[in-house]
């Protein structure tokens, strides 16, 4: 698979929704986890990420704007057993529950599907860190088919320095929104968290970017550093 520039992907893409970025940094130190919202809706775009102990959840920015939480406000990150668990909806405390439980991240998410929302069906996309290695998955429909499910799981081993992968939710803007295709793309991870976090963000479409995660976790320590970037401030 060719490695691709993740500022290149970004810059190419209006809205790719909600996307997972997982590699490992060039200099093997560190696991790096990106985690970024968008929005088209104005209930969607009133969101912002906030601090939650070592996790982070959404919140609405303006409370009076709010007219629908089921599909937005959630806890995208969570840490259990050592294990960091990253995902775009309430299926962070599924797999938050199951590790809890000393089950796995497949079983918790056999338990769930794509979200409800009609005609997108938007697919809930995960990841989880242990240590340096790390897994992602993506539930989706079957070409926009409500009764049927796709679950993909994809598991990464002692990954390589300055290189990881990224899953997003769709393929690219649309009525309805296209699913994302295929297994994650691989990229270049590169500089510091600063770095990081503000190339990321700069890349991604002015006017649907909401909110960006960041947190390098040392691979030997488990000490880790975090960045948020809300465009509603």
């Amino acid at each position: 698979m060719e490695i691709i520039n993740i500022c290149d992907e970004l810059k190419n893409n209006a809205y790719p929704g909600r996307g997972i970025i997982i590699g490992k940094t060039n200099d093997s130190e560190n696991i790096a986890i990106a985690y970024f919202i968008m929005g088209r809706s104005e209930n969607s775009r009133n969101r912002i990420f906030a601090l939650d102990g070592n996790g982070i959840k959404t919140k609405a920015f303006d409370e009076a704007k709010l007219t629908d939480p089921s599909l937005i406000i959630y806890a995208p990150v969570r840490v259990v057993n050592g294990v960091t668990i990253v995902t775009n909806g309430d299926q962070t405390d599924t797999v938050y529950d199951f590790i809890a439980d000393g089950k796995s991240f497949e079983e918790a998410l056999r338990t769930r599907t794509f979200e409800p929302d009609a005609p997108n069906f938007t697919p809930r996309i995960s990841g989880v860190v242990t240590g340096s290695d790390y897994k992602l998955s993506i539930l989706k429909s079957a070409e926009g088919d409500e009764n049927s499910t796709q679950r993909y799981f994809f598991e990464y081993s002692s990954p390589k320095k300055g290189e990881g992968h990224f899953i997003h939710t769709y393929k690219c803007d649309g009525n309805p929104i296209p699913s994302f295709e295929g297994e994650p793309k691989l990229v270049k991870i590169e500089g510091n968290i600063d770095e990081f976090t503000n190339s990321i963000w700069n890349s991604l479409n002015v006017d649907n970017k909401v909110s960006l995660f960041t947190r390098f976790i040392n691979v030997k320590t488990g000490e880790s550093d975090t960045r948020i970037i809300n465009k509603n401030v």
